[in-house]
């Protein structure tokens, strides 16, 4: 029988292969075991986003809940993954589960399990989870139709929950002003239908229903985004870009000239804009891969930081327990005082929006006011697609510390709280890391422009693939 285990963000499988009907209905069961044995309210909210059998899963997952005396609230339709967080939170139920692979291919699907804060389980209570799944096919149930006349399962609008959650926390004036300048590029995705709620005004690229994603990974980064960027360039009225992810936690951004604007860029205006114009303070909680210019700002600033493993669940354990600013990733996954403690692409976009439409200056400029402030800096990243055996020597030579040079560029130090970051001679570095949701190689460097940053990455992967 196949193990389910569950990486950096939930379980993810190829549909039809191991990610089907039974084995959902094993991590189903294992989730009500685990909810009755907690002392958190035998309650759930379910949701999916736009994959393919999302709400077959759903619906599956929820009469399991049932059948073990879980009350369930299901989504109508399809959500997104903040959106199940958010309900978690606000109908104080135990937990959320959203059927997502979030940025995965097409192929996959994903099971996520959110906590009653409102942001991922920490890895503990999943680790609970994981321990509890069955290891033989678990015996079907009473139907859903059943379950939903009993009142053992009921249907829930958690749109309509997170848009009057956006109006309540935005200055919906400001950003009406500028959302004809949105391009928003929706990735067939679960964002699709609450960016057109909330700014009619805005342009949608790839809005409509399609579980195949036209074939391409929903992930929010340049090379699947190729329409956006010649789009707002082609026209002066647009002054933004936003896209986001299968599950809409991931955000993507685009400056008036069509550029693409990576996240550490982001994290930077975000930390500015909370804390010059909203006057917010706390920490800054930051995952390995991310640039040093955010620690620089932080001692600028005199805000605290912490650096963890890469995962949103290592950060979410912060901003539950701890007075945090913003929790954020490389990937684009970014939480924000005064928002539930969870990645949400939708929400940024927001803020970001608003920091424009109050200071009526563009993406560029306030880039640019950030750049005088830590200096300018790229940070590129490379994923390699490689053999398990030639990935695996790979992460044995960097723990032995084989490597002292990549190319011309020198090691000097070397840090491995998630994957291996070298720091470089010439004060630049590169890090190595598996992915933990993809079979593929991470390998990242940061240099003062994206070419240094280029030229760093073709040294070390011709030197780690000799």
């Amino acid at each position: 029988m196949y193990q389910i285990k569950f990486g950096t963000d939930g379980w993810r499988e190829i549909i039809a292969d191991e990610f089907t009907v039974a084995n959902v209905r094993r991590v189903a069961n294992a989730t009500a075991l685990w909810l009755n044995q907690s002392d958190l309210p035998k309650s759930c909210v379910v949701g999916y986003d736009c994959r393919f059998g999302g709400e077959m899963f759903a619906k599956e997952t929820a009469r399991q809940l049932a059948a073990q005396g879980i009350k369930v609230i299901v989504s109508k339709g399809f959500v997104s993954t903040p959106m199940i967080s958010l309900a978690a939170n606000q109908l104080h139920t135990g937990a959320g589960i959203i059927l997502t692979a979030s940025h995965n291919p097409p192929t996959y699907n994903g099971y996520k399990i959110k906590a009653n804060y409102g942001g991922p389980a920490v890895p503990s209570e999943v680790s609970k989870v994981e321990n509890l799944i069955s290891p033989s096919l678990v015996a079907a149930c009473d139907t859903f139709e059943s379950y939903f006349n009993n009142g053992m399962i009921e249907y829930g609008d958690f749109e309509t929950m997170y848009y009057n959650h956006c109006l309540s926390s935005f200055d919906m004036d400001a950003l009406s002003s500028i959302s004809s300048g949105l391009v928003y590029d929706a990735m067939y995705g679960a964002g699709l239908s609450i960016v057109k709620r909330l700014l009619p005004d805005a342009t949608i690229l790839h809005g409509n229903y399609n579980p195949g994603f036209d074939g391409r990974a929903p992930e929010p980064i340049l090379k699947n985004l190729p329409e956006i960027g010649p789009l707002i360039n082609s026209s002066p009225s647009y002054l933004c870009g936003l896209a986001t992810d299968g599950d809409a936690d991931r955000i993507g951004w685009f400056d008036e000239k069509g550029n693409f604007i990576d996240s550490h860029h982001l994290i930077l205006l975000l930390i500015e804009y909370l804390t010059t114009f909203k006057g917010y303070s706390g920490k800054v909680v930051k995952s390995f891969s991310v640039s040093d210019k955010i620690q620089k700002l932080c001692e600028l600033k005199g805000l605290e930081s912490i650096t963890t493993k890469i995962g949103f669940k290592y950060i979410c354990e912060y901003m539950v327990t701890e007075d945090v600013l913003i929790g954020a990733e490389e990937s684009g996954g970014i939480a924000i005082k005064g928002h539930i403690p969870e990645r949400d692409g939708v929400w940024m976009g927001l803020v970001l929006m608003e920091y424009m439409a109050k200071t009526g200056k563009s993406v560029s400029e306030l880039i640019q006011d950030m750049y005088a402030k830590v200096g300018s800096f790229a940070v590129e990243r490379y994923d390699l697609h490689l053999t398990n055996e030639l990935k695996e020597s790979i992460i044995v030579k960097c723990k032995s510390r084989s490597y002292d040079s990549f190319g011309p560029y020198k090691v000097v130090d070397v840090e491995d709280v998630d994957g291996y970051k070298f720091r470089l001679d010439n004060g630049s570095w590169v890090m190595i890391r598996p992915s933990g949701t993809e079979p593929v190689l991470r390998v990242y460097s940061e240099s003062t422009d994206s070419a240094s940053s280029f030229a760093i990455l073709d040294a070390t992967k011709a030197s780690i693939l000799g």
